[in-house]
């Protein structure tokens, strides 16, 4: 099967199953939901902050508030579209039609990739803009300053996520294997070695931790890491590109 055949393919796959168009759709609204949530209260509290809060008050930023949670979905997206072939047995069917694993695998990531990436842009740009609205006179421009980037910076963050999450669907093959070990990871592990003195250091280089810097404009108050917003973005697609390289080496050398 030619490529642009196989493209097709995994394209009529992620649209037909319909938890898969869900899981975009709400990494949207949560991810807006909760950022204009986070900036109304940004906006009430503001003239009740200290002075160094007010000095590292990142309005772009916090337009982002909801990505943490918005990313939930973008975990589950990117586990879903690798790993469905696996739980209903079609994988043995696809790997049949398609028997070049590589194609096979990247040309699913491909697909994937192009929509969570539409999806991020999307909820990246309503984000800023909405959160923007509401913080009114505390709030940030398009033109400012590295705002752009972080904009840009949040829709690459959110395709990162899912591209990191086919990686190791791939990997592990299982859903329920792939989000339970996922989300731990994120939502726990992650913030506790990113937050934690002893281990700060080594949470830093975590794909979450040094992904969310490509986001901010105003470095947060004491901020020692070692690299900048592009650093922690090359970071992340570090980790991406070892999780789908492992994942695509399994693939091709067991059994579907």
């Amino acid at each position: 099967m030619a490529v642009p055949q196989v493209l097709h393919s995994e394209w009529t796959k992620i649209r037909s199953v319909a938890s898969t168009v869900w899981t975009l759709g709400l990494a949207f609204v949560v991810t807006l939901g909760l950022g204009v949530l986070i900036s109304v209260v940004s906006n009430n509290d503001f003239d009740s902050m200290s002075r160094e809060d007010r000095l590292t008050f990142d309005p772009t930023y916090i337009s982002f508030a909801g990505m943490g949670l918005g990313q939930l979905a973008m975990i589950v997206f990117g586990v879903l579209v690798v790993s469905n072939e696996y739980s209903t047995g079609m994988i043995r069917t696809s790997l049949a039609a398609v028997p070049r694993r590589g194609v096979f695998l990247f040309s699913k990531v491909a697909v994937a990739t192009v929509l969570a990436f539409v999806v991020g842009l999307i909820t990246a740009f309503v984000s800023f803009f909405v959160g923007q609205l509401i913080l009114g006179d505390h709030g940030a421009s398009i033109g400012d300053p590295g705002v752009l980037r972080a904009v840009f910076g949040a829709a690459l963050y959110m395709t990162l996520i899912a591209m990191f999450s086919m990686g190791i669907a791939a990997m592990l093959r299982s859903p329920l294997l792939s989000l339970g070990i996922l989300m731990p990871f994120f939502f726990i592990i992650s913030n506790i070695l990113g937050n934690v003195n002893a281990t700060k250091k080594v949470g830093q280089y975590l794909p979450d931790q040094a992904g969310t810097k490509i986001m901010q404009v105003v470095p947060p108050l004491h901020d020692d890491a070692p690299y900048g917003p592009w650093g922690g973005l090359l970071i992340m697609v570090a980790w991406v590109a070892a999780a789908l390289l492992v994942g695509y080496a399994l693939l091709r050398h067991r059994d579907a």
